[in-house]
């Protein structure tokens, strides 16, 4: 796989690479990082061939956008998105546990916050356009998402104020049912597409292959127990249950026989499905940037992926890279 060759977002002029930066980690995601580490994994990034990134309001309560836009300045031919749906309210204990370096937000999935959002992040990332905008989150605002938010992001993209209009999220029946509205131009699916979790491919990935609607995955390595499956390994955010344990380490056994690491197979692995566009890898340092895009420059060969499926580690039906 060349992680770094581009390829557009559904029926739209938006390219991404095959690899993409996700920029949580920037914003102090459980860790402070400070602006010198972040600038410096974003300009390692850079150098190695990214050119998509993916950020958001909520992440460190703006800190990631107003980095991402300090780290970006003055380049161009990249790709980045954000998402609407929270507005920064500092004084709002939503997620705000989650930011090392200060957070807070309140959710508002109203035309106007969305528009209000949509501004706000182009002063921080000092752009007049961002290139994807993703509905952020709304598992339990479906309704005005579905009647409020995505008219508006039909209007900002008829004014050519976006690309491309997206929703991410970390289930796939929701966005399964956004992609049959036929509004959408692409996904961001997290965690619900790795080798631990093939959900996504009962639903939302064959809707959207369907559909001409790219699929863009994140939580590859769900949460750390696909880049190290060692006891306290969390998954999905939790401390890992024995047996799913157990299963990422008979992976790794596997991968070992081949001399790949784990995290190459679970980095590469989504990419083997038609509607997958890109995988956002969260990177918080030089040193992480610089793993993400090793790791999905590994060969892997197909006989790592029959033997994954010999031994009911996957399905043999699952289409692999």
């Amino acid at each position: 796989m060349d992680p770094f060759t581009r390829v557009p977002l559904g029926g739209t002029d938006v390219t991404v690479t095959r690899l993409g930066m996700g920029l949580a980690p920037i914003g102090g995601l459980y860790a402070a990082v400070g602006d010198r580490t972040a600038a410096a994994a974003v300009d390692e990034a850079w150098d190695l061939g990214v050119r998509f990134f993916d950020t958001a309001p909520l992440y460190g309560a703006g800190l990631s956008e107003r980095r991402a836009g300090a780290a970006l300045k003055d380049r161009d031919t990249f790709t980045l998105a954000t998402k609407v749906g929270r507005l920064i309210k500092t004084d709002s204990s939503d997620d705000s546990d989650m930011w090392a370096e200060g957070g807070g937000a309140t959710w508002d999935f109203s035309a106007a916050g969305v528009r209000a959002s949509h501004q706000e992040s182009l002063t921080r990332l000092s752009l007049d356009k961002v290139d994807v905008l993703h509905l952020h989150d709304p598992d339990d605002h479906f309704e005005q998402a579905l009647a409020e938010a995505l008219p508006t992001l039909v209007e900002l993209k008829n004014e050519g104020a976006i690309g491309a209009i997206s929703a991410g999220m970390n289930q796939s029946e929701m966005l399964t049912d956004f992609a049959r509205t036929g509004q959408f131009d692409c996904f961001l699916l997290a965690g619900r597409y790795s080798l631990l979790d093939q959900s996504g491919l009962g639903t939302i990935l064959p809707e959207c292959h369907n559909r001409g609607i790219s699929v863009i995955v994140g939580g590859v390595y769900n949460s750390g127990i696909l880049a190290a499956p060692v006891p306290g390994a969390t998954y999905d955010y939790r401390p890992a249950a024995p047996q799913v344990l157990a299963r990422a380490q008979a992976m790794e056994r596997v991968c070992a026989r081949y001399d790949v690491p784990l995290r190459a197979a679970a980095l590469q692995f989504p990419l083997g499905h038609p509607a997958v566009a890109s995988v956002l890898v969260g990177m918080r340092s030089p040193e992480e940037a610089a793993d993400a895009a090793a790791m999905a420059r590994v060969k892997i060969p197909g006989a790592l992926w029959r033997d994954l499926a010999g031994a009911w580690l996957l399905d043999p039906e699952v289409p692999v890279p």
